[in-house]
């Protein structure tokens, strides 16, 4: 019998407490941190540290620069052209860099993902045998969200680019006074879409990592037939998955509280060393230059990727629970789930009977005397 949303956190609450404390193992807590950051399900924790400016080096003026430059401006024209080409590659490089390793991540999300739904399922988190396991799945999601994000873009350039231009070609931007009641009513209507727009396909995303990967993953569909089940289940009880949608958001809000509280302990202890360093190498005065800047580029990117993993580990209790709130959320109604999160118990096994005796068998009859 399908259950409600709210009857689903008290099953899940002692899910996660068997899964990580019962007993506790500290090898299967750190994977399911690595699985939580790759499948992207940190809840909480949020780390936008800013370690302000970095390494100024000494003012530049005509007082401590080299004696020559003053008397040779082309020669100092062309050491710094030289210097911004070398930036502008740098950014160019890190741009292309970071598009390809965006398009890496979100196919391991695509897979880890299934590794993430069957962890929890079956209290037991195998990395690599997730993998081998998922990997064609995760394939399929990974397409899913292809098509998804082109769809999201392309809708997204109609949405702003269609009156941005219908304003312009009414003269709206020639001349602002005659037209701002307009405009404040146009922005108005364009920010109301847009959040609307936002608003859904977040709840797209929601719905395909709680219940399109159960179903693409028990049932080996792609995303169109999985979309087509999962979109006839949810007709049938609408109110009750908005609940949970609701119900999602509050949790996810409290459990945002609590463990951003919890993640400044490993924030503190990442940002504190990484300040004092800072401040050392501004005070050895150090200045901009390729070698710094690419040494910075390194060292903050691995200081960050220790902070986010610090964060993980503290949060594995909430990547833990959201799974497996929708796992006893969906599973009450769909039953191939359901065998798997409650399965039958064995039939008890009957002792066996005891041998019957054999039957009766008359005694021989004592042989007849002899004849006289």
């Amino acid at each position: 019998m399908p259950i409600s949303a709210v009857d689903c956190v008290q099953p899940a609450l002692q899910h996660t407490r068997e899964q990580l404390f019962r007993p506790f193992r500290l090898g299967q807590w750190s994977r399911l941190a690595l699985v939580g950051i790759l499948a992207a399900e940190m809840r909480a924790g949020g780390c936008n540290s800013n370690f302000g400016r970095f390494m100024h080096g000494p003012k530049t003026s005509p007082h401590n620069l080299p004696w020559h430059l003053p008397l040779d401006l082309p020669s100092l024209n062309s050491h710094i052209s030289e210097h911004f080409a070398q930036i502008v590659g740098l950014i160019v490089v890190a741009v292309f860099a970071l598009m390809l390793l965006a398009f890496v991540f979100l196919y391991i999300n695509s897979v880890f993902r299934f590794i993430l739904f069957d962890s929890v399922l079956r209290r037991h988190c195998s990395i690599g045998e997730g993998w081998r396991r998922w990997h064609r799945a995760g394939a399929r999601f990974f397409l899913w969200q292809i098509v998804f994000q082109i769809f999201a873009s392309l809708f997204l350039m109609f949405l702003i680019g269609v009156p941005v231009a219908l304003a312009l070609a009414a003269g709206w931007a020639t001349d602002l006074r005659e037209h701002v009641g307009r405009l404040i009513i146009g922005v108005v209507l364009l920010v109301g879409v847009f959040l609307l727009f936002l608003l859904t396909a977040i709840v797209v995303q929601v719905l395909a990592r709680d219940f399109l990967v159960p179903i693409m993953a028990l049932e080996d569909l792609d995303f169109a037939d999985g979309w087509h089940r999962l979109l006839g289940m949810i007709r049938l009880e609408t109110g009750k998955y908005v609940v949970y949608l609701l119900l999602k958001l509050v949790l996810a809000i409290a459990a945002a509280i609590l463990f951003g509280i919890l993640a400044l302990v490993p924030a503190l202890f990442v940002v504190v060393p990484s300040v004092a360093a800072v401040l050392a190498a501004r005070a050895a005065g150090l200045g901009w230059s390729v070698t710094t800047i690419s040494l910075a580029i390194l060292l903050g990117t691995l200081l960050l990727l220790l902070l986010v993993y610090l964060v993980a580990l503290v949060c594995v209790p909430a990547t833990v629970f959201f799974p497996a709130f929708s796992i006893y959320f969906f599973a009450s109604r769909y039953p191939r789930l359901d065998a798997l999160l409650n399965p039958a118990p064995p039939a008890p096994v009957s002792p066996p009977l005891p041998e019957s005796p054999p039957p009766f068998e008359a005694p021989p009859l004592p042989p007849s005397p002899e004849p006289i």
